[in-house]
């Protein structure tokens, strides 16, 4: 039989060992201000000029000088970028907000204030 004085110390030490982790968000990441949608990987330069219109800045290539070193080139939207590798998308991103997580062990302990 159990003593009641070990059961409470073991109700006890679980309620201990309980813990939170906190999401901290970037300050001024704003979600409004967020594009409804974003260019898709794959999707060619006149795809993108096509849906989204003319960018503000059109960034000249850089690389090129050999195969291990395609071209890449950027384009600046009010909201975000779109990095092309000769002219298809390999990515759109909005500045300051954090990358998408897809596995649990890409997270990250928020470091304290």
């Amino acid at each position: 039989m159990i003593k009641p004085a070990l059961l409470f110390s073991c109700i006890l030490a679980l309620g201990f060992s309980a813990q939170a982790d906190t999401l901290v968000m970037p300050e001024g990441s704003a979600t409004a201000a967020m594009p409804a949608s974003l260019p898709g990987k794959g999707q060619t330069m006149g795809e993108v000029l096509k849906h989204f219109g003319q960018p503000q800045v059109k960034h000249a290539p850089v690389g090129g000088d050999a195969p291990k070193h395609p071209p890449i080139t950027r384009w600046d939207y009010a909201g975000f970028s779109v990095f092309f590798e000769h002219s298809h998308v390999v990515d759109a991103v909005v500045p300051g907000r954090p990358p998408e997580v897809y596995h649990a062990d890409q997270l990250q302990q928020a470091s304290s204030r």
